[in-house]
């Protein structure tokens, strides 16, 4: 990709006039081909995007953003918006001009209001202005200030590090360790297993547990989930009972007079006697200790932003044993924040909460998202977690002009922008509501891929999560495996809440038998952790060729999981593919361009196809498009979410992701971006609203 973009230079070049005017009207950074920079900033997560950009601009906030705009306006010449880099489709380096919002970073989170109310973004000072204070002090200011480019892929790789996810998975995955070739890519190799012998009779892959309890055979090797060694205590009651509606004021909750007692733990499997759908009931299991319930809060947490691993780091965390004050807090983010980012913001900066041993404690307030590696603007892509998360926004219109958008103000725009943003204008702060989650009892089980088997393995999740509450995340994906090891079957399971209330689910889900589980490694983590666990799982590698495809469905028929895996066992290495449970909160919300037929689905699935940039095979991205567009098609609702919008996607799947709002969405975009400046998306139609094709709008692949 370097060379090629190198080799273009000549062909595609900003002139020196024009590079001086660019230069002089914004304060961020501009460089232009040629530059050794350039590379570093127009680098996509997709190795296959061909960028033909002529300059990269690095804006330092929306006035610079605004700059740009109008340059480009005045001069016909094309914008891209690049805001982390992770679309496989490449728009974000499709435009003449690349507005990389990598240094918009600001970062902010307060707790509301008497009445529940925040201060708007209009009113917060950036970073280093003078003003107001801000409540909690951005202690990530490393990467608030990116030095230069080399440092900010240092940093770049950094985030991408999963391992601290979870050691247990690290050490599944990475047998020769992190360091090992197969660490930093897919495998090169995989193992099908195509007769139907027991796994018995089949070589054995080491057995891991996370839960010293369980029953084992003695040669199982048993590791903790915990990086550090030290045990996870069990913590019954983090969170309050009595939390207040969303639109209520804030409450104060006070602790509990006396905590249950957690001394006797739940076995960690279920005997033939015990039925693994229990839970389902009704009644309530009168053995398990009395626990405050997690629901109000888990009602304003759409259950499919949550994934899976790591680890509390210390047995004593106080963390677990605080209650919040506050049902929600506010965070205010700038476009150039990864999501990662913002975990570990709000991680390092906890808010005051109640110490159930006395005195103060202290919680973290997490934004409910996709988990990583994602940018921001999945928040108006319609992303898991943010209809309904988001509050307002500072958005740099087609025209140049700054506005606040929220409920209130410009309330066509703050419908359509939540779920289709970036064709309507480039968001460049944003505020969203967190919630605040202690603990998490998360992780991952690992079994074997089986044609003979998994059929029955993925109807057993499905049973086991049909009509689960919302405190539940769970998935199920068919991977490549080690290298030169078989592929996997991983189920992931998140519950928001402590493994007193959590354990039944794990208990339900791993009573399946049909196959030896090779690691279970569930537990009570810290929700940082857990969010790098779908990464560390996927291992995807910045540069590969990526290819996605997704669907919205409806069930998960008998039929339908059969000839899915008689599907995926002839994939090429590097393919994963994806059943994630929906529904949840992401019903509730009416005012979003996104239909509501499409929120209540039961299962988001997704094709996440990657592999080496030098390999040629067509099944690559033939057998993602047949699974999907053939395989499922019987309980296809609509289309995708808009975040899972993929390269060369036909106009039609992209209009059926916004089914019966696509009408109103369009006279939306004739309003705020007449002229379709913000083309370089996944828009479908020209300014003349009539339909194009991807290659219209799209930049070219390498090789595709």
């Amino acid at each position: 990709m370097e060379g090629i973009s190198l080799a273009m230079a000549s062909i595609f070049s900003l002139s020196d006039v024009l590079y001086q005017e660019l230069r002089s009207t914004v304060r961020g950074d501009t460089y232009r081909r040629g530059d050794p920079s350039f590379l570093e900033y127009s680098r996509m997560f997709n190795g296959d995007v061909k960028v033909s950009a002529m300059a990269v601009v690095c804006p330092l906030d929306a006035l610079d953003v605004s700059q740009v705009i109008l340059f480009c306006r005045k001069h016909s010449i094309s914008a891209s918006v690049k805001a982390g880099g992770y679309g496989t489709a490449g728009w974000a380096v499709g435009g003449d001009i690349i507005i990389d919002l990598c240094k918009i970073t600001d970062i902010d989170i307060e707790p509301p209001a008497a009445d529940g109310s925040f201060t708007s973004i209009r009113d917060m000072p950036l970073l280093g202005s003078k003003g107001k204070f801000k409540v909690g002090a951005p202690l990530l200011d490393r990467f608030a200030a990116v030095a230069s480019s080399k440092r900010r892929r240092e940093e770049d790789e950094e985030l991408r590090y999963y391992d601290l996810a979870s050691a247990t998975v690290a050490d599944f995955l990475y047998p020769g360790g992190s360091s090992a070739p197969f660490a930093d890519r897919p495998p090169v190799t995989r193992r099908r297993l195509e007769s139907a012998a027991p796994a018995s009779e089949t070589p054995q892959m080491p057995t891991y547990s996370a839960t010293s309890e369980s029953s084992h055979d003695p040669n199982t090797t048993l590791l903790s989930s915990n990086s550090l060694g030290s045990s996870i205590p069990v913590v019954s009651n983090p969170l309050a009972s009595n939390l207040p509606s969303m639109d209520g004021a804030t409450t104060v909750i006070v602790p509990p007079s006396s905590l249950p007692d957690t001394s006797s733990k739940s076995p960690p499997c279920l005997s033939s006697l015990d039925d693994p759908f229990s839970y389902l009931d009704d009644t309530s299991n009168s053995s398990a200790p009395s626990v405050a319930s997690t629901s109000r809060l888990a009602q304003s947490m759409p259950n499919a932003l949550f994934a899976t691993p790591s680890f509390l780091e210390s047995p004593t965390n106080i963390l677990t044993y605080a209650m919040p004050i506050y049902s929600h807090a506010f965070v205010t983010f700038g476009a150039g924040k990864r999501q990662k980012e913002i975990d570990q913001f709000s991680a390092a900066n906890p808010l005051e909460a109640i110490s159930l041993a006395g005195g103060r404690g202290a919680v973290p307030y997490h934004i409910p998202s996709a988990a990583h590696p994602v940018g921001s603007a999945i928040m108006i892509l319609g992303g898991f977690g943010f209809l309904g998360r988001l509050h307002e926004a500072e958005v740099v219109l087609a025209d140049g002009q700054i506005v606040i958008v929220n409920h209130n103000e410009h309330p066509d725009l703050w419908w359509a922008l939540r779920g289709a943003g970036p064709a309507f204008g480039v968001v460049t702060r944003y505020k969203a509501r967190a919630y605040p989650v202690p603990v998490v009892f998360a992780g991952n089980l690992i079994y074997r891929f089986h044609r003979a088997t998994a059929p029955s393995l993925i109807k057993h999740f499905r049973d086991c999560v049909k009509g689960a509450p919302r405190e539940l995340y769970a998935n199920v994906l068919l991977t490549a495996g080690p290298a030169g090891q078989d592929s996997l079957v991983v189920i992931q399971m998140c519950y928001v809440g402590p493994k007193v209330k959590g354990q039944e689910f794990l208990q339900a889900i791993s009573s399946w038998d049909g196959e030896q589980c090779l690691l279970n490694e569930v537990d009570e983590k810290s929700f940082l952790h857990q969010q790098d666990s779908v990464a560390q799982v996927l291992r995807g590698k910045a540069g590969n060729k990526w290819f996605i495809r997704s669907a919205l469905i409806s069930s998960l028929p008998d039929d339908i999981v059969h000839k899915t895996v008689l599907q995926f066992a002839d994939t090429p290495v590097g393919c994963t593919w994806l059943f994630e449970l929906a529904g949840g909160a992401l019903g509730d919300f009416e005012d979003n361009c996104i239909p509501k037929a499409q929120r209540q689905a039961s299962f988001n699935v997704a094709a996440l196809h990657q592999w080496d940039i030098e390999f040629q095979d067509p099944r690559c991205v033939h057998s993602a498009e047949e699974w999907i567009a053939e395989t499922l098609a019987p309980v296809t609702l609509g289309g995708p979410l808009p975040s899972f919008l993929g390269r060369q996607e036909p106009p039609g799947r992209v209009i059926a992701c916004y089914g019966e709002n696509w009408a109103r969405l369009c006279e939306v975009k004739k309003k705020y971006d007449p002229d379709n400046l913000f083309r370089n998306s996944f828009w479908p139609l020209n300014a003349e609203g009539e339909i194009i094709e991807p290659e219209e709008h799209e930049p070219l692949h390498i090789q595709f």
